[in-house]
């Protein structure tokens, strides 16, 4: 059986994921998919670079969507972060969510990616096309 949450040094591909959630029961999917924008705070971005300690962010992960099975009725949920050295358009982080109904698979997808930023070790770099790289957001327990 997949895991439900995966950290990833390879490109996320969210079609592969999609189907892996797919059931007769199901009758809605909501996906959310977080991409590498250009910009940040007023400043260009070349790149970004993501780190995690993959056991500990790969246990909390799994909690945080074995959480939404628990809280909403879906039948199917997983979330997949990358790290390394991403470019401008990639995906850094895909959560999906299959279910009865559409309304439980928008609450559950977005619980998913919500509590991921907030409770999940990963740490974002950001190059900047004008100056050095920087850590962000270093003072929450994730930055993703």
């Amino acid at each position: 059986m997949e895991p439900t949450f995966k950290i990833a040094d390879s490109p996320i591909e969210p079609d592969t994921l999609r189907k892996r959630l797919a059931s007769d029961a199901s009758g809605a999917y909501a996906s959310f998919e977080g991409w590498v924008r250009n910009h940040n705070d007023g400043k260009p971005v070349s790149a970004l670079e993501y780190s995690a300690y993959q056991p500990l962010a790969e246990k909390e992960g799994a909690r945080i969507v074995q959480e939404a099975k628990d809280r909403f009725p879906i039948k199917a949920a997983a979330c997949v972060h990358r790290i390394g050295a991403l470019e401008i358009g990639d995906i850094a982080v895909w959560v999906g969510v299959s279910s009865p109904h559409r309304s439980a698979a928008f609450d559950a997808c977005r619980y998913i990616i919500d509590q991921t930023k907030i409770r999940v070790p990963v740490w974002k770099r950001e190059h900047y096309a004008d100056g050095p790289a920087e850590w962000v957001n270093c003072s929450q327990a994730n930055t993703s």
